[in-house]
């Protein structure tokens, strides 16, 4: 027998089983009004008025449906009511500048945008054929009881396409099929352990490939969401320890904005012996994963994975083996990428110079990029993902990442492109060269410094450095601004002209194992 997997799988099962059990507490300072608790039964509701609504704007099945937001109940189901109906959910990252916003609202083809009130003024120039506020909620949803037209479940359709920073200036869009999601979810949640006594918090975006799918693996065991809107640290103790929670996942960043709120908290650390907090990005200093594990109490677990892959690749979790090691050496290992999750298949390519390309196979690798059948070629080339970055395979069988083959900068878990940075700063004109790489940091895993070689007529110094990174924030989101420019009199280029930003970045990363932070 064959029966289709949906993304409705998780949230059906919800309903029929957990339905009056709160499922979200949404945050309590949403811009619009907040939705408050939801049971499963009226998430359920919801989703499927998302769906009639869609209907009646004349959205058909196949057709992108944008939205820009933090963190909500309302985006939450939307993975379903958009979804879950055959049409194709685009989550956009609600950091991006309008430009960038715009490029992707039309780059995918959405007939709809729904923008958080929050960002409402500052994405005002942006346009779409049919622009709504989230949180207007007769926009949002067709009067109760309205039952959407029936989909016939295709594992193989599209349900997002997430935009994520490339090897280019724009954005690719990554296709992530209801089959992808449905095999990421489960066996994320069968690797993390989760169950119906979880109390999970939302401390990832969840724009971030669907919260790592997250939000579908935790509403198919009936565990309740907490939605956190923005991440500060000392109130994601608040929310631990006035809700229970019990996991998240998080960039490192996040745990060390935890680990600083803690310095100052009254009382014991909540959640001791009960959190599991999960982690991707870049790797964590070892000395963070002890400060988790032994002033936190929580227990760390590391992933590795790219939007590209649903994202789970690989998984971390300490195990009977390591009990006896030192809390130094159990956190050597733990910050390694991990083992393949079930139905992964690794590769290193060797041909290729420095640290091989990791390459892998699985049912959560994406369809393909949106539109652009020469890049899903070349990643998808002979059969394997090329992820871009450089690993080996220990006689263990964990992944440890040892370098990033493309260009991209991991910082605080997002993924800049150096292109697109170098390209908004070139624009200036006291700029003559420009070359930009990913230092190390220890509160963001990297962080970004552009190399700047100026215009005879400019002069370097303080007010220079401070004007340039003003002009990137100006023009791209904040977080793609360079930290910091170091001034230079010539960049070293190969004969025929080309930048090697290996040699570049080497004193950066001097006295470090891998070049990833």
């Amino acid at each position: 027998m064959f029966v289709p997997f949906s993304v409705n799988d998780f949230l059906d099962r919800a309903v029929q089983v957990y339905g009056e059990r709160v499922g979200v507490v949404d945050e309590p300072t949403q811009p619009a009004a907040s939705q408050g608790e939801l049971t499963y039964a009226q998430i359920g509701e919801l989703a499927r008025r998302q769906a009639a609504k869609l209907d009646e704007l004349g959205i058909g099945v196949g057709e992108r449906v944008a939205v820009v937001s933090h963190n909500s109940s309302r985006l939450l189901t939307s993975f379903f009511g958009v979804s879950g109906w055959g049409r194709v959910l685009v989550p956009v990252n609600f950091r991006l500048s309008p430009d960038e916003v715009q490029y992707i609202v039309e780059h995918s083809g959405a007939r709809v945008l729904y923008v958080d009130p929050e960002l409402e003024e500052s994405l005002a120039g942006v346009t779409c054929e049919q622009k709504y506020v989230l949180g207007d909620d007769d926009a949002l949803y067709a009067a109760p009881g309205t039952e959407p037209a029936p989909w016939a479940y295709d594992e193989g359709a599209t349900a997002t396409i997430n935009y994520t920073s490339g090897t280019t200036a724009r954005p690719k869009g990554v296709q992530i099929t209801h089959r992808n999601i449905w095999v990421n979810a489960v066996t994320f949640g069968l690797h993390a352990a989760i169950s119906d006594r979880d109390v999970y918090l939302h401390t990832l975006p969840q724009f971030h490939a669907n919260g790592w799918g997250m939000p579908f693996a935790m509403t198919g065991v009936g565990a309740q969401h907490i939605i956190l809107r923005k991440v500060d640290g000392a109130e994601i103790l608040r929310r631990v320890r006035d809700h229970g929670v019990t996991v998240m996942c998080a960039a490192p960043a996040v745990a060390a904005a935890v680990l600083e709120a803690a310095q100052s908290w009254e009382g014991e650390i909540p959640g001791r012996d009960k959190v599991r907090i999960i982690m991707a990005g870049a790797p964590p200093p070892t000395k963070t994963v002890i400060r988790v594990q032994e002033e936190l109490g929580w227990e760390f677990i590391q992933i590795y994975g790219l939007t590209e892959t649903s994202p789970l690749l690989t998984i971390n979790r300490t195990r009977a083996e390591w009990d006896d090691l030192s809390a130094e050496e159990r956190a050597t290992r733990l910050t390694r990428a991990g083992a393949p999750a079930l139905g992964v298949r690794l590769a290193i390519d060797e041909s290729d110079e420095g640290a091989g390309e990791v390459l892998a196979r699985s049912n959560v690798i994406l369809e393909g990029y949106w539109e652009q059948p020469e890049e899903s070629a070349a990643a998808l080339k002979d059969g394997w993902f090329h992820t871009g970055d450089g690993g080996f395979v220990g006689d263990d069988g964990y992944l440890t990442i040892a370098d990033r083959k493309k260009d991209v900068i991991i910082t605080g878990g997002e993924n800049v492109t150096s292109i697109e940075v170098e390209d908004t700063l070139f624009s200036h004109p006291a700029v003559a060269e420009v070359a930009v790489i990913g230092v190390p940091s220890e509160k963001w895993g990297e962080t970004i410094k552009a190399l700047v070689v100026l215009t005879a007529d400019a002069t370097a110094g303080p007010e220079m450095e401070a004007e340039l990174i003003r002009w990137c924030k100006d023009r791209l989101a904040g977080y793609k601004a360079p930290t910091s420019v170091e001034f230079r009199d010539e960049l070293a280029r190969t004969a025929t002209g080309k930048l090697q930003k290996f040699k570049l970045r080497a004193p950066y990363w001097e006295g470090l194992t891998r070049q990833v932070n």
